[in-house]
């Protein structure tokens, strides 16, 4: 018998230490639509095979391991008390990609993946235990802020439509796909359809789904994607290979390594604790709208469990999507159902909780895994653009003037060219030299335009009059 909380109560739970245990049958009910979801969107988990084979040099069966390994970190923030669906700290890829890019695949770029992923466990262990995190975010320059976003965007896009991206390959599916998918994500006109329409608040609560399967459907007829060859039975990732592929056979990195990767993982951390404030705002929307349950969002056990799950990669599954709080699109789709009654979804723990279940069991389904198999990189590919476009977005509503927006456009483009070292170089030194102002200067003071441009095409003051 499911264990049942009271009217506005916070949903019941097992107390474990710093976390709150939750099961589902137990203490939340299966929920139907993010079983049909996950059934779909588990290509996503899926879709980092590529670039293990690619970067790391592994074979696919031991890939797949890796993504296995991956999917039992996606399980642990709602088991904890996390209210959100976790997933990637997706817009740091590309900067991953470049760090690791330039080692050789194989031991060398397993090793610096795994210096960069312990480097990242580091920061948000230290950060959960101090309770720093809030604060040292909080004191980062704005402009700052915008150009990791910008350049992370940049590099996301970029490198699917240029030469060799999968997008500039296969133009027609992951064109048509990647429209119908930011269409049903950001489209004003599609939100007021789905004020109108059944159909459309249907077809919204699906996320990202839709316009995934427009484009594998798209990529197969115009044979972009080679015809899937169905398998059945359970697939048997290999596990007794793995440890070929690990630091406990291919040497754990050493300082200098170490030191290498700082600056990719401040970044990654940076980016990380942006999505932990877009996963609070996401459930803020929705939180008013039912009184039934109180959510409490704790940013110390997201940075502890997110923490735990990076150290687990590090160890077993290097990866260069590293472990994230926040898969964006999985969870705007669950929150916007949520807000519809206790009828459409009991809790958000039993939303959230189901969808990684599932997507979990689905990594061992031979017929899915065969079905989706030609078309991984589609699925990497609009998560890519998708997560490009919220960076460009998310980065512009952080500048209030000119100047910070030169900062952040320069530092920008920096970085998703020479990658994060180079990046925040440019970026620091930009801020100071330009940006920053006096010590007596408020630091709210606006700035006007004539502040920006240079002294000889400033308006001239108006003559007076006689």
């Amino acid at each position: 018998m499911l264990l049942t909380r009271k009217h506005g109560e916070e949903h019941p739970y097992w107390p474990a230490g710093p976390f709150k245990v939750r099961l589902p049958f137990i203490h939340y009910r299966w929920e139907v639509a993010e079983t049909i979801q996950a059934l779909v969107m588990f290509v996503v988990a899926m879709g980092m095979i590529p670039l293990l084979q690619k970067y790391l040099g592994l074979p696919y069966d031991v890939a797949l391991a890796y993504v296995v390994v991956c999917g039992v970190g996606f399980l642990l923030p709602n088991l904890l008390g996390v209210p959100f669906v976790p997933g990637w700290i997706t817009p740091a890829i590309p900067v991953v990609l470049l760090f690791v890019g330039q080692f050789e695949p194989g031991p060398d770029a397993i090793r610096a993946l795994v210096a960069l992923q312990l480097v990242v466990t580091f920061i948000f262990l230290f950060m959960a235990v101090t309770r720093l995190g809030s604060r040292l975010v909080d004191n980062i320059p704005s402009s700052i802020k915008a150009g990791i976003l910008l350049g992370a965007g940049i590099a996301a896009i970029s490198g699917e439509i240029s030469q060799g991206g999968r997008a500039y390959n296969t133009p027609i599916s992951l064109g048509i796909g990647g429209m119908v998918t930011a269409y049903v994500l950001f489209s004003l006109s599609f939100r007021d359809w789905t004020e109108k329409h059944r159909w459309a608040k249907v077809v919204a609560g699906y996320g990202m789904v839709p316009g995934m399967l427009v484009a594998m459907g798209i990529g197969w007829a115009v044979s972009e994607y080679p015809l899937p060859s169905v398998e059945w039975g359970l697939a048997t990732p290999a596990f007794g290979e793995i440890w070929n592929y690990l630091p406990f056979t291919v040497g754990f990195p050493g300082a200098e390594l170490l030191m290498a990767a700082v600056p990719t993982a401040v970044i990654a951390y940076i980016i990380a604790f942006g999505d932990i404030i877009v996963g609070q705002s996401l459930i803020s929307r929705v939180d008013h709208l039912r009184p039934d349950e109180k959510i409490e969002v704790d940013v110390d056990r997201v940075h502890l469990v997110t923490g735990m799950r990076n150290l687990l990669h590090s160890l077993f599954a290097p990866y260069p999507g590293l472990a994230g709080p926040l898969f964006t699109g999985a969870m705007a789709t669950i929150a916007e159902r949520y807000r519809y009654g206790r009828r459409a979804m009991d809790t958000i723990y039993s939303g959230a909780g189901v969808f990684w279940i599932v997507g979990f069991i689905a990594l061992f389904l031979l017929p899915l895994i065969t079905l989706f198999k030609p078309v991984l990189p589609i699925a990497l590919s609009i998560t890519l653009l998708i997560t490009g476009y919220l960076c460009i977005a998310v980065a512009v509503e952080q500048i209030d003037n000119a100047t910070a927006m030169g900062v952040a456009g320069v530092m920008g483009v920096v970085l998703a060219t020479h990658g994060a070292a180079a990046g925040l170089g440019a970026g620091l030194v930009l801020y100071f030299m330009i940006e920053r102002r006096g010590r007596n200067v408020p630091a709210d003071e606006p700035i006007h335009v004539a502040d920006n441009m240079p002294h000889e095409e400033a308006e001239p003051a108006p003559a007076k009059s006689s």
